[in-house]
């Protein structure tokens, strides 16, 4: 469905500009940030296609609050923006990006966790979430399928809201984002032998906790 509506996207975009993006579409990372750092208009906006949904799931399975977590995600392309031409361009551009947002999504948890009237606000806000009726969009799934599907998902979400900060930030990035040891330390700004040790403790948690909500 994304495919096919990002084609249509392109039907009705001028030729000249039609192909600028296809050319942007086909660069790497690396590539797409020269090109903007060059002046290319267009260029950010690739960077930002690319991220903008993964930085979402990411920051919102960290904090546990969509809206918010978009509000982040924003803050994010705007602190990339204002300082691409520091980043180390023989670094991977997902992992400088994916430090900012884990930045914001931990200062984010801190200052939630200091504030009981945003923690009791974030709460309420989630409660009234699980209320909404399902939705049934995928066809492809028998409704009790889906209904199993997403109670484990959301199940799971609940698992790892519940551990604690340094310990779910690997485990997301980890279990959820397909990170490697290497580039959640990067992020993290931990040691390999830290990541893996909070990553140990964070699998043996979640399992614990995970055990009697899916019995």
């Amino acid at each position: 469905m994304g495919r096919q509506k990002r084609e249509t996207d392109l039907q009705i975009l001028p030729s000249e500009a039609r192909e600028h993006r296809l050319m942007l579409g086909e660069m790497t990372d690396s590539e797409v940030v020269q090109a903007s750092l060059d002046g290319d208009a267009r260029a950010f906006g690739e960077l930002v296609r690319r991220y903008d949904k993964r930085l979402l799931n990411f920051v919102y399975r960290t904090i546990g609050d969509r809206d918010r977590g978009q509000d982040l995600v924003q803050e994010t392309f705007v602190r990339v923006y204002r300082h691409l031409h520091r980043f180390d361009q023989t670094k991977k551009f997902s992992t400088w990006i994916y430090t900012i947002a884990s930045n914001l999504a931990k200062n984010e948890l801190r200052n939630r966790s200091r504030n009981p009237l945003v923690l009791f606000q974030t709460l309420k806000k989630n409660w009234d979430a699980d209320h909404r009726p399902l939705e049934w969009e995928d066809t492809q799934y028998k409704p009790d399928d889906l209904f199993r599907k997403r109670h484990l998902r959301a199940k799971v979400e609940q698992a790892v809201e519940q551990l604690p900060e340094h310990h779910r930030v690997v485990f997301v990035l980890r279990e959820m984002e397909g990170k490697t040891y290497e580039e959640i330390a990067d992020i993290t700004g931990c040691n390999l032998g830290t990541v893996k040790s909070r990553l140990n403790r964070a699998r043996n948690k979640f399992a614990h906790i995970i055990a009697p909500l899916i019995e």
